[in-house]
């Protein structure tokens, strides 16, 4: 067995250090971590000073970060929010979208851009939960209808989005139907696992023992949510589907099982997040800048001009459908709607990566696509909360008058 050095790894860590630390002195700039992240892995990477190549220690914590990512955004999915017209909303609204992500993937072939116009469809029709809940919290707008209406439909795309990759386009190679089958196992699966948690949760003996050893070194919450999205990642791949399934699926089914965190252990959802966020994800994201083919963006013109018109597809397929909210909403919050569904990166930046394994995207339209989404995480929130900032603003008594009748 060759010896594992640690010194890229070292750099990659220190760059995620680094960002938020720089962010934190500057709190008027108000750009994602994330974005930046992306930025040094780049910069630090072959394309820019060339001071780490990915190893070993690298490849396996980006994967866990990237496995990470997407149970954290299966928790993120909100349940309860998904009933009744929010859920009709919400779902029309994805419907729609993917059926313009079609159409926009078709177009893109036939303009040269891209090859597998389906691949391309999936790649558009998510929404970035992990970046959308947090600034819709911090404008104290998560409880409201506009939020929940937000919410619901970046579940519903995130997790469709998820589905239609592993259906669609797995390692494997396997057809269709079998993929379907493969998928409805997995499901089952999945079912049983959930009622299996949930119902260990009700046996006394075991809710006692875990509630004694939360808190203690044990940490046997964490551990069992860690032991959670593994066994779901491994579950996923053994059937010949995707990691990223299996970690969102995990995320989710502890969202469903665990329902009554915030009355009894409303510190175990932070743990999971600084376990995530604080150690594996940032590895994932400056990696995936190791991994950004820059040279491979900019050595032609056309293939820099690609990532504008996959900006606007994004924004036309995911934020188009918000108008669909205009009843609800009313203009203004509706094209806020239509800016946040429309704010995609880290999908984008997994399903490129799975892309490129198999053929089905070159490192130059990954690339393109990654700066399309780098570009939707730095534009579309501030036009966003530029937007929500000047509704604010208007009078109580303007507010009343054309106020929206609530979401049921």
């Amino acid at each position: 067995m060759s010896e594992l050095h640690f010194t890229n790894l070292l750099i990659v860590v220190a760059a995620g250090f680094s960002v938020p630390l720089l962010l934190g002195m500057a709190p008027r700039v108000r750009l994602p971590a994330v974005v930046l992240e992306i930025v040094a892995g780049i910069i630090i990477g072959p394309a820019g000073l060339g001071w780490v190549e990915i190893d070993a220690p690298i490849q396996v914590l980006a994967l866990i970060g990237l496995a990470f990512l997407l149970f954290l955004a299966g928790l993120e999915v909100e349940f309860d929010m998904l009933r009744g017209r929010v859920l009709r909303l919400a779902g029309g609204g994805f419907l729609v979208s993917f059926a313009l992500a079609v159409i926009a993937g078709i177009a893109l072939k036939a303009a040269g851009f891209v090859s597998q116009p389906l691949f391309a469809a999936i790649i558009l029709s998510a929404t970035s939960l992990g970046i959308i809940i947090p600034l819709l919290k911090d404008a104290g707008e998560s409880g409201s209808q506009f939020g929940q209406l937000v919410i619901a439909a970046g579940s519903i795309a995130d997790f469709g989005a998820v589905i239609l990759l592993s259906i669609f386009f797995s390692r494997e190679g396997a057809g269709t139907a079998s993929q379907l089958l493969l998928l409805g196992s997995f499901l089952l699966l999945a079912v049983v696992a959930g009622l299996v948690v949930t119902g260990a949760e009700h046996v006394r003996p075991v809710r006692e023992t875990v509630g004694r050893l939360a808190n203690t070194t044990a940490q046997i919450r964490v551990r069992g949510a860690f032991l959670l999205m593994i066994a779901f990642a491994a579950l996923a791949q053994g059937l010949g589907l995707e990691v990223i399934l299996g970690a969102f699926a995990a995320g989710a089914i502890l969202k469903l099982a665990d329902r009554d965190e915030e009355m009894l252990h409303p510190e175990f959802r932070t743990k999971l997040e600084a376990v995530g966020y604080g150690v594996f994800i940032p590895v994932f994201f400056v990696t995936s800048g190791l991994r950004f083919d820059l040279h491979a963006l900019v050595s032609s013109t056309s293939t820099l001009a690609r990532v504008p018109v996959f900006l606007f597809a994004l924004l036309l397929v995911r934020g188009l459908p918000a108008l669909l909210y205009r009843a609800e909403l009313g203009s203004r919050r509706t094209l806020v709607a239509g800016l946040l569904q429309a704010t995609s990166l880290p999908f984008i930046v997994a399903a490129t990566m799975i892309g490129l394994d198999l053929g089905l995207v070159t490192e130059a339209n990954a690339a393109a696509f990654i700066a399309a989404g780098l570009l939707s995480v730095l534009v579309f929130p501030l036009l966003a909360l530029t937007l929500l900032d000047r509704g604010s603003d208007a009078s109580p008594a303007a507010a009343s008058t054309s106020a929206p009748a609530p979401v049921t």
